[in-house]
């Protein structure tokens, strides 16, 4: 079986351009901030967060992150309340996916959503804000529908 020099050099080029790709995105950056959860039970829960604004930031996220500490997470602000369709593809990480309305009350999460999956996760509502923290730190940290963000973009009042 013989490969012709030009099938190699398309491949070659492909190959080089999918790495170069996912290079490039990993190199994306993101404004810090801080927020802070407070549960029904009155507990106050304190993130480092980076913030996802815009188009590329919000399209990258946690793509390709292989490692998050456990007191932070992403908050991808969509400007505006409207519902939102989020998936997992190109995440190594499990990530809860916390749905937040404008003045930061939780109306919706996704525990445990499964790297790399295409499946589409649903806001079920209006939201503005999506917050991702590490698989599981919901149930930890006993964080419910109906509890509170707040933070500089998120409701400056309990």
């Amino acid at each position: 079986m013989r490969i012709s020099l030009k099938v190699i050099k398309s491949a070659l080029a492909a190959l080089f351009l999918l790495l170069a790709g996912a290079a490039i995105a990993q190199e994306m950056t993101f404004p810090r901030d801080e927020l802070s959860i407070r549960t029904a039970a009155g507990e106050t829960h304190r993130l480092s967060i980076e913030l996802a604004v815009t188009d590329a930031q919000r399209q990258h996220g946690l793509m390709y992150r292989k490692e998050m500490a456990p007191d932070h997470g992403m908050l991808f602000d969509f400007g505006q309340a409207r519902r939102v369709s989020m998936w997992m593809e190109n995440t190594v990480l499990a990530l809860d996916m916390l749905f937040l309305q404008g003045d930061g009350t939780i109306s919706h999460i996704k525990e445990n959503a499964v790297p790399f999956s295409r499946d589409i996760i649903d806001s079920q509502g209006p939201v503005k804000f999506v917050l991702e923290i590490n698989a599981g730190r919901a149930k930890a940290l006993g964080i419910k529908v109906g509890d509170k963000a707040v933070g500089k973009r998120i409701g400056n009042q309990w």
